[in-house]
């Protein structure tokens, strides 16, 4: 069978082309070699190779190897031809969309970091709106630390901490006026009662905190809750103080004084001194609608009234 192997001619020795070979010794060997070295072999092994490959004619697995067809290329070989195809459009187009969408996200970004920490929004004046126990000054005043501070960094619970020590405020809200305004609207306890202590008055909301004192009680148009939660104990006034707040604000101005013997007996006195028997603070918005109503109705010189229960409020009774 005949070697696939290509022949090629590896010289005896180099610079020595026209010497003639000593008797005895062969000429060049040839050998036959894909990309393996050579190795040697023994002379007679080679003399008897080529005496059994003479008269045979290579065959076509040699052709093939000597001679590869159009378009095939041998193993390891670079090709003759590369053909560019050009980018598909969909794939271009997603690419800059891609691109795009990083760069407007890196501006805004940017926007953003210079709006947060720029000075040229800084707190320079503060705007108080919503004080009535309070002056807006007090409020100004308590908020002093934010001026100077960008108003992207100012937030409700900021102010809020900062007003804390002012008990009549209940809750905060900001807005923010660029460049340099910072509008405040306070919410502020509403005053429900006034306790008696010693020899002035305090006004006291539905929590009973303590919001101001007055030395005058005819002055404010509220109740008196004689002794306070002190004398009365806790559960007692904080039942008073929950209906007055559930009163309307023209009901409760005619109020003269509240008292509890018990959480279920509450009593109102009004400034006519009509008696309101209310109960418990159960179903107190009811209760204040009726007391509303009936307080509505003309009054009956042959008929007074004099007395108002709405304990029981879907069953009302005046006598």
């Amino acid at each position: 069978m005949a070697s696939t192997r290509r022949p090629t001619y590896r010289p005896a020795s180099s610079g020595k082309r026209d010497k003639v070979p000593a008797p005895g010794k062969e000429p060049g060997v040839i050998t036959a070699s894909k990309s393996a070295p050579v190795v040697p072999r023994d002379h007679g092994q080679d003399r008897q190779d080529r005496r059994q490959g003479q008269g045979k004619r290579p065959g076509k697995s040699a052709n093939k190897q000597q001679n590869p067809k159009p378009g095939e290329q041998r193993a390891g070989a670079e090709p003759d031809n590369v053909l560019a195809f050009p980018e598909p459009k969909g794939k271009r187009i997603r690419r800059n969309v891609i691109i795009a969408a990083c760069v407007v996200t890196a501006l805004v970004a940017g926007l953003l970091l210079a709006a947060v920490y720029s000075p040229m929004l800084a707190v320079k004046t503060v705007t108080v709106s919503g004080t009535k126990l309070l002056k807006a000054a007090q409020v100004k005043a308590a908020l002093k630390p934010l001026e100077g501070k960008p108003l992207p960094q100012v937030n409700d619970d900021e102010v809020g901490r900062l007003l804390k020590p002012l008990v009549q405020i209940k809750s905060v809200t900001t807005e923010a006026h660029p460049p340099s305004d910072l509008v405040v609207h306070v919410r502020e306890r509403v005053p429900v009662a006034l306790v008696k202590r010693g020899s002035e008055y305090l006004l006291v909301d539905v929590d009973g905190v303590r919001l101001s004192t007055t030395a005058d009680p005819t002055k404010v148009k509220l109740p008196v809750i004689d002794g306070g939660a002190g004398a009365i104990g806790k559960d007692l006034f904080q039942a008073t103080t929950a209906v007055l707040g559930a009163l309307p604000a023209d009901v409760l101005a005619k109020l003269s004084n509240a008292s509890a013997k018990s959480v279920d007996a509450v009593q109102l006195k009004l400034v006519d001194g009509q008696t309101i028997i209310w109960g418990n603070a159960g179903e107190k918005e009811l209760k204040a609608r009726v007391l509303e109503a009936l307080l509505k109705v003309p009054a009956d010189p042959a008929n007074p009234v004099n007395i108002y229960d709405v304990s029981v409020p879907r069953h009302p009774v005046t006598r």
